[in-house]
């Protein structure tokens, strides 16, 4: 889980959707209150990473990672754009390939 959770983050930090996408299950289900929008599949996730991660000049940095019940993981990051700084967390699900497959965002 910690592996496939700094994938996705370093993916998002250097602006990769592709990476970032490679990491995720197709039928992936991100939930970012703060977007206001709802992102499905590959396709849903490359225009949440291109839109709020590309568009805004996002830097995110690891700050922690915490075991979950159910098999998830929390990662506490650090996120610098273009609004100026925010802490949040990703609680983090895997599907049975280690691929992600859920991934709840919420601002500290």
């Amino acid at each position: 889980m910690a592996k496939v959770s700094r994938i996705h983050l370093k993916a998002t930090a250097t602006r990769d959707s592709g990476a970032s996408g490679r990491a995720i299950s197709c039928s992936i289900q991100p939930n970012d209150p703060s977007t206001g929008e709802q992102f499905d599949g590959h396709h849903g996730i490359r225009d949440y990473v291109e839109r709020f991660f590309e568009g805004y000049h996002t830097v995110s940095r690891l700050l922690s990672l915490e075991p979950l019940p159910n098999g998830r993981t929390r990662a506490r990051v650090d996120f610098r754009d273009d609004f100026g700084h925010e802490v949040g967390q990703l609680d983090i699900a895997l599907d049975e390939a280690g691929m992600i497959v859920r991934i709840d965002a919420d601002l500290e």
